[in-house]
């Protein structure tokens, strides 16, 4: 009922109105279609069209606001249920994929837990040096250099290479050594973003001979286990899934939260004509 009222007031202006309001009805017409059409995009620039070019159309520009309205709405709309079939395939997609890792979260004091690959968990990996990789439940991965192949090199970088070609990362932020039972242990951690292209090196070669350097005050040379080249490619895919699933959340609440703010205004106004 409401759509024939606004057809009909915009042809009443079109045929019988000054020149401005026949001017403006009409492009209201053509708001109508692309709203019919379901290009909700165009209606916006249509509307905003007669609010800047006809600013005395008063009742035009009334009805071209109560349009533009359904039209957020319907977007909004639309854009929830393409979310939501984007979420059933990527949380698919994580579920086939989760039970090859180990979460390990302590919810005493841990919101968020990290996954780790079942052939570089802690107690699987005393007293040797490598690279190990975490991502935890929103996505973030990181790796972290384990040394403890004897005395303090106080290493802050590792490099990784295959053949000719190499990454490095920057000097990590969060170093640290302490002993265990008088053996030296460093360990540092650098964050997806940070780590000088070395996650993505690691991922791209993941099926060559992958050398990896410490450096620190002395540097210390070694190779990559196929299984710490594995856990690596490995975690830096589960965590494209995992921030993907994030980033749709995130979409999606922003989409919930318009949807609730354009059907309250149109309460709003549909009481105050009442």
């Amino acid at each position: 009922m409401k759509k024939i009222f606004l057809t009909a007031l915009s042809l009443a202006l079109v045929l019988s109105g000054c020149g401005g309001d026949r001017e403006a009805g009409a492009l209201f017409q053509r708001a109508e279609a692309s709203f019919a059409a379901g290009n909700y995009s165009m209606v916006k620039l249509q509307i905003d069209s007669i609010r800047t070019l006809y600013p005395k159309a008063f009742e035009i520009r009334k009805a071209g606001i109560a349009l533009m309205q359904r039209a957020e709405l319907a977007e909004q709309e639309k854009t929830l249920v393409y979310l939501d079939s984007v979420m059933a395939v990527k949380q698919a997609l994580l579920d086939s994929i989760k039970g090859n890792f180990v979460l390990e979260k302590d919810t005493a004091y841990q919101e968020t837990g990290n996954y780790f690959y079942p052939t570089q968990t802690v107690e699987r990996n005393i007293g040797r040096s490598f690279l190990r990789g975490q991502v935890s439940e929103t996505g973030e991965m990181s790796i972290t250099s384990i040394y403890c192949a004897g005395g303090n090199i106080h290493h802050t970088a590792v490099k990784v290479s295959a053949g000719d070609m190499f990454a490095e990362t920057p000097a990590s932020p969060d170093s640290y050594e302490t002993t265990d039972l008088g053996r030296a242990i460093e360990k540092a951690d650098y964050k997806l973003g940070a780590d000088g292209g070395v996650i993505a090196f690691i991922a791209s070669n993941k099926d060559k001979r992958i050398r990896l350097e410490f450096m620190g005050d002395r540097n210390y040379k070694t190779v990559m286990r196929p299984d710490d080249v594995k856990a690596i490619a490995e975690l830096s895919e589960l965590s494209r899934i995992l921030t993907s699933i994030e980033q749709i959340r995130k979409e999606q609440k922003e989409a919930r939260l318009k949807i609730q703010f354009v059907t309250r205004k149109m309460e709003e106004q549909r009481q105050e004509k009442e």
